[in-house]
């Protein structure tokens, strides 16, 4: 008999990842089924999982559809009445799920759900994708409770609390099953990068709320497959931030903020180039022709309701290069 909670982990070559962290999610996830989504893998994750894992549910995708579409693919074959959609480079703890299931009992407007996510390699730090819940600023740059940009800080209980937040991060997200197939799963689109805070956008949007638990934790190793480094994921998240916004922002806000990031992307493009070299540079242009190419698609998805105001917005990126955080 399937459990009400499947624990889902999605797979592209990422046999080393697996080896090193999925025997935690085995040995503390009594209370869910763990799946294995593979994007059609080439090297021996599959023979791995078989031989040393046969209880892992496995299913396989028939090519690789990045993130958002590798789920919405391999989830129509998963039936439960939540997903923990958990990367494969995530160390889970003892007790890390009853404190998220908790929360759905008691609130059947909640839509989803993220744990503490700390840093594996640092453990007394937060971690960049997701800290202590997500949040985003009147610009529209998400950021975290515990992380601005690229400064993190270390975890003094801060934020052991049990709140709602923005967005829930894609490292280690709880979802409800009926909440994400009432939104059609992620933004294929996206491939990857902020196609969680898209959905979570849109829950919002709905009338649904987003939480966060510090009862729960899990340790993420983070760039498993694009590090910060990397040029394509400059790409990925300029030109997914940008459909976003045009998909969830209000009118008038929508007309003059887009136009206004626009420029604020050309002075972080030089900014790139300059601290990064040509690649990034080019990759906020080809970003800004990406958004540009999926514009009319993007208009026809736009969402029917759009609330006014962000959860506790700031202007954050001009209070933080200008030293006031």
């Amino acid at each position: 008999m399937s459990k009400k909670l499947a624990v889902v982990i999605l797979n592209w070559n990422g046999r080393n990842w697996l080896e090193k962290f999925l025997p935690s999610v085995v040995h503390f996830s009594s209370e869910a089924d763990i799946y294995v989504i593979d994007n059609l893998s080439t090297d021996d994750s599959i023979e791995y999982l078989n031989t040393q894992f046969p209880t892992v549910h496995i299913i396989k995708n028939d090519k690789n559809y990045g993130f958002a579409g590798g789920y919405n693919v391999g989830l129509k074959d998963i039936q439960a009445e939540y997903y923990c959609l958990l990367n494969s480079d995530v160390e889970v703890t003892e007790n890390w799920l009853p404190p998220v299931l908790d929360i759905f009992a008691k609130n059947s407007e909640i839509a989803a759900i993220q744990p503490k996510i700390s840093s594996f390699n640092n453990k007394r730090d937060f971690e960049f994708a997701g800290a202590g819940g997500g949040l985003i600023d009147n610009l529209g740059y998400p950021y975290c409770r515990g992380r601005i940009f690229d400064d993190v800080e270390e975890d003094k209980g801060q934020y052991d609390d049990e709140t709602e937040i923005f967005w829930a991060s894609g490292c280690c997200f709880f979802v409800r099953s009926k909440d994400f197939w009432n939104q059609h799963g992620f933004d294929e689109r996206f491939f990857a990068h902020q196609e969680e805070i898209d959905l979570c956008w849109r829950f919002i949007n709905t009338g649904k709320k987003i939480y966060y638990t510090g009862k729960s934790t899990v340790y993420h190793v983070g760039g498993g497959t694009l590090n910060k480094q990397s040029a394509q994921k400059t790409y990925l998240n300029i030109r997914n931030n940008l459909s976003m916004m045009l998909k969830n922002l209000p009118f008038p806000k929508l007309i003059w903020l887009i136009f206004f990031r626009l420029c604020l992307d050309g002075i972080a493009g030089i900014y790139f180039g300059l601290k990064n070299g040509f690649p990034h540079l080019w990759a906020v242009v080809r970003a800004h022709f990406g958004f540009y190419a999926q514009l009319p698609e993007t208009w026809k998805r736009r969402q029917k309701n759009q609330k006014n105001g962000f959860y506790q917005s700031k202007w954050l990126i001009f209070k933080h290069f200008l030293g006031n955080k």
